[in-house]
């Protein structure tokens, strides 16, 4: 049985400031170090130790994987960073903050531009375009690894997991809607060699 561990980034410094963040290379707040470290301690005290690291190539998800691994005491991993698991681009948003986008559009206009499965913001990208180029790197890198056994960790984003967590818990267009996951907060699958999930944890 293989494992595979979710984890989003830490509070970036964007997230603070509550910001449409995307594509933007920010770094994580003095909080998002924090949830980072508390991460690694929930992974230590499961006794978790990694085989090898997949990330995306935006700094708020290296930085919180490298912590945690510090945390961990596991050094020199394998890890490799691909922009396949970056967060969604949110296109004409980046940079706006989330309560005045809302002014100005409207908050269901934003809702549904933030939670739907199929509707994109202007210029950027809808979670399903976001699992267009995160699941077909899941299958082909990721999945691979855990079936023959590996513990596996994925630092990533918001939407680029929500993506996975949408596969992986057969969750439908509706059910995605309501699935927000946490910053810095470790989602642990048991995956069997079929690549079946056999148990999940949230610590």
């Amino acid at each position: 049985m293989g494992q595979l561990v979710l984890l989003r980034h830490g509070e970036s410094q964007w997230n603070l400031e509550n910001r449409f963040t995307g594509w933007v290379d920010v770094p994580l707040s003095p909080k998002g170090e924090e949830e980072a470290r508390q991460a690694g301690e929930k992974l230590k005290a499961v006794g978790i130790r990694f085989d090898l690291i997949f990330t995306s190539v935006l700094q708020r998800a290296i930085r919180t994987m490298e912590i945690t691994l510090e945390v961990l005491g596991q050094h020199n991993l394998p890890v490799e960073k691909d922009q396949a698991l970056n967060e969604r681009h949110y296109g004409d948003l980046q940079g706006l903050n989330k309560a005045e986008t809302a002014q100005k559009f409207g908050e269901e206009q934003v809702h549904i531009w933030r939670r739907s499965y199929d509707i994109a913001p202007p210029g950027g990208e809808s979670l399903q375009d976001t699992a267009a180029r995160t699941l077909p790197y899941y299958e082909a890198k990721i999945l691979p690894a855990v079936k023959v056994g590996k513990t596996v960790l994925v630092s990533a984003h918001g939407n680029s997991l929500r993506s996975m967590v949408m596969h992986l818990d057969q969750l439908t267009k509706e059910q995605v809607l309501e699935l927000n996951l946490g910053t810095g907060v470790p989602i642990v699958y048991e995956i069997d060699e079929q690549g079946k999930v056999r148990d999940k944890q949230v610590l």
